[in-house]
């Protein structure tokens, strides 16, 4: 048997009364958190949840995040993570697609109604029965009557468990990512994939159970979950939370818990970079930090010299996917590195550059990135067709156009997806597309990424309208806003009269993206 959860129950063996995570004035010790989630793990059994049942788990990187989602996988169930963005909507589609029989969800922020939302969406998703309000406090009371509180719930509860023995091909996590096509689609993620890849992304660190690493990148996204959260449980780590990027409150709790470990997407490190106070100590920061790593989107090489210059720390940059657990690459430090590139493959996974027939190209050549391993996903839930697609004699087609050179290390091109990274998140235009179209006045509707110095990539509307009908591109923007997750809805609206259209009907965003 292997169940992900035994991180957390080594290192509670390990060092049961070491701080597992802070944030702000809270410190959790790794006992603590496992008795936590103990207590969670009994009240889903309880409930009846079963083994293999899906749960989902709306909250912000705070310290009920870990203890729930390890909780679910004590008892034997599968996370079904979700961005904290999602608007009510998408909140009924995720619960549904997954089959999600319970939700756990945070009341939110300024700014960011996650309960509003979760509970709205919750209501229209018939075959979830259960949802849970987590609360700042666990003895705050229920904002909404008949609704219990992850404090009601965990009250009583043993914090004793014996954790359901699950098999280690068996699913743990289902994590959506926005596909080729459609809506969004469920990768299934194992226990052994999982825990190799935080093992492995631990390894990658060369660090020791002294190190702190701060975690500003979101836990719903796997590149945070596995790389930060699972990584560094496994290492017995301390795991300092902060909910939202700012670069004062990053550069603050670096100087404040004297931070080891940073990672974070190319957006954050232009936002560090660019941030301009003497209030902090630098000198002293760059002492303490050790290594970064960047995932997410590439890191322009001039960001990533700056940062180094500027902070005396070396930026390890990786690729990876959902699919993929997500690490796929990494510019390793016993291998040596190259800027610019996305590394060489990692322990257990091969990776090559491959035409369109599925020949391996020679060096130096363009092709398609496809990779196979351990971290590779079983495969999308419930949806055989697209699974197929994308794993093919059991190597995973990425969609990403990459090179490798003589010395083995790899470098993303171009993306034959049309998919847009805004700000290390995965915008799928066909998924904006679809919700434009429903304005009253809009004919027909492209949504393509443009250059962005600060996001990577901003999302950029061309719309035709109706004949006699009028809008502005900020009536679009603000109705589109009001509709989906706020880093998918466009900044940019272009009018026009007509769409580019190849002979067969076909949008060339190709040429949309030249104006």
């Amino acid at each position: 048997m292997l169940n992900i959860s035994v991180l957390l129950e080594d290192s509670a063996k390990k060092y049961p009364n070491k701080d597992a995570y802070i944030f702000m004035d809270t410190h959790l010790t790794y006992a603590h958190t496992n008795a936590a989630a103990n207590q969670i793990a009994n009240g889903l059994k309880d409930l009846g949840i079963q083994p293999g049942d899906k749960v989902a788990l709306n909250c912000l990187n705070i310290p009920y995040f870990p203890m729930v989602y390890f909780g679910i996988l004590k008892a034997g169930a599968i996370v079904v993570p979700l961005s904290v963005l999602l608007k009510r909507d998408e909140v009924e589609y995720h619960l549904r697609d997954s089959e999600a029989k319970a939700f756990f969800c945070f009341l939110g922020a300024p700014g960011l109604p996650m309960l509003e939302e979760g509970y709205a969406g919750f209501q229209k998703a018939n075959g979830c029965k259960d949802f849970f309000i987590i609360t700042a406090k666990p003895s705050d009371a229920s904002p909404i009557e008949g609704v219990k509180t992850l404090g009601m719930f965990m009250g009583g509860q043993s914090s004793i468990t014996e954790t359901v023995a699950t098999a280690a091909e068996d699913t743990a996590v289902i994590i959506y990512t926005s596909g080729t096509t459609g809506q969004p689609k469920g990768a299934e993620l194992t226990h052994s994939g999982l825990t190799l890849n935080a093992i492995l992304s631990a390894n990658l660190r060369h660090g020791s159970a002294d190190d702190t690493v701060l975690t500003v990148l979101p836990l719903f996204h796997i590149f945070a979950m596995t790389v930060l959260m699972n990584a560094s449980v496994y290492s017995g780590n301390t795991n300092v939370l902060l909910p939202r990027f700012d670069a004062e409150a990053v550069l603050g709790l670096m100087q404040e818990h004297k931070i080891n470990i940073f990672a974070g997407v190319p957006t954050m490190y232009w936002g560090l970079l660019n941030y301009e106070n003497e209030k902090f100590d630098l000198e002293g920061i760059a002492s303490n930090l050790r290594i970064c790593m960047s995932g997410g989107a590439s890191l322009p090489i001039k960001v990533l010299e700056d940062f180094e210059a500027k902070f005396n720390v070396e930026i390890l940059e990786g690729y990876g996917m959902s699919e993929g657990s997500p690490v796929v690459t990494f510019n390793q430090l016993a291998e040596g590195r190259k800027p610019g590139s996305i590394g060489t493959p990692v322990w257990g996974v091969d990776v090559k550059i491959v035409d369109e027939e599925g020949n391996t190209l020679p060096d130096g050549e363009k092709g398609e990135i496809v990779y196979r391993g351990h971290n590779v996903m079983k495969g999308y839930y419930r949806d055989p067709e697209a699974t197929a697609k994308t794993i093919k004699n059991g190597w995973l087609h990425s969609g990403d156009v990459g090179i490798k050179d003589e010395d083995g290390f790899f470098f993303v091109v171009d993306r034959t997806k049309d998919m847009i990274i805004r700000g290390g998140l995965n915008v799928y235009p066909r998924e904006v597309e679809d919700v434009i179209m429903k304005h009253e006045a809009i004919s027909i509707v492209a949504v393509v990424g443009i250059p962005d110095d600060r996001m990577g990539e901003q999302v950029k509307a061309f719309v035709v309208l109706k004949e006699g009908m009028t809008a502005t591109g900020e009536e679009i923007i603000t109705w589109t806003k009001e509709r989906i997750a706020a880093y998918k809805y466009p900044r940019v609206v272009e009018f026009l009269d007509a769409l580019p259209q190849s002979a067969t009907g076909k949008i060339l965003k190709k040429e949309l993206r030249k104006l």
